[in-house]
């Protein structure tokens, strides 16, 4: 008894480092806001944000086709094709359009947001800028949450929009559901509550992203294969994040929106 207990005992303070050294993090940011510098959000929001249409909209439109045909299985063993807007619309905004953005945006954002800190910490940049007296958060790290979770949100809006648009189509061309009956059901059953829930998560994801790369990207230690190992970790520890906070936000969205 006495191993296992020491385990369970050395996990619990692991994780309450980690929750202490996140809300850390955290409470730096939110100091530094006020003062981050703007030149470095704008270039953030061009990295995270425009560089990543390309991959997101491809993302969207596969996830768009791939929902028809998984709704279409339910909704042609009820012999109801006229909803078929409404299953897939539903899939994209409340649960498969939000997680999948940001699973790929953990591999395209955070790893190079870990990396680039990682790299800038074990240079000794962040401590150069300490000593000149300028606060890092404020010149790198503020700007770059920042742009992370306004650049990941407003991708997933627009990937929902293309998934939905590129269901569409794939449900007028393999499924011969005419694109009327599919926006019909989809505006009929689908309101701004689903917008928000959908927005929400993605603004979560996004800043849940940021903040745990920040994390992983400040905390490197060692030699060049430090930068891949805070890179690789980010994607990791995001990715679990990701998934419990996608049950704790559709579990509270299903019963407040």
């Amino acid at each position: 008894m006495a191993l296992p207990t020491a385990a369970l005992g050395g996990l619990a303070l692991a994780g309450l480092r980690e929750l202490g050294a996140l809300a850390r993090v955290c409470g730096r940011t939110a100091l530094a806001l006020r003062r981050l510098d703007r030149r470095e959000l704008g270039r953030s929001l061009v990295h995270f944000g425009y560089d990543s249409i390309p991959l997101a909209l491809a993302i969207a439109a596969f996830a768009g086709g791939i929902l028809v045909l998984l709704a279409n299985a339910n909704v042609q063993r009820y012999g109801a094709r006229s909803i078929l807007g409404w299953a897939a619309g539903y899939g994209v905004l409340r649960e498969f359009g939000p997680l999948l953005t940001a699973l790929v945006m953990t591999g395209r954002v955070g790893a190079r947001n870990a990396a680039e800190l990682a790299s800038m910490s074990l240079g000794g940049q962040l401590e150069g800028l300490e000593g000149v007296g300028v606060d890092p958060f404020a010149l790198l790290v503020a700007p770059r949450m920042v742009a992370s979770t306004v650049a990941i949100g407003a991708l997933g809006l627009l990937c929902n929009l293309v998934a939905v648009l590129c269901a569409a189509l794939f449900g007028q061309l393999v499924l011969d559901v005419e694109a009327p009956t599919f926006f019909r059901s989809f505006a009929a059953l689908l309101g701004p509550r689903d917008v928000l829930a959908s927005l929400l998560k993605t603004v979560a994801f996004g800043a849940t992203i940021a903040l745990v790369s920040t994390r992983c990207g400040l905390s490197a230690t060692g030699g060049a294969r430090a930068v891949g190992r805070a890179a690789a970790r980010a994607v990791v520890s995001s990715a679990a994040a990701l998934t419990v906070l996608d049950w704790l936000l559709t579990v509270l969205a299903s019963r407040v929106l």
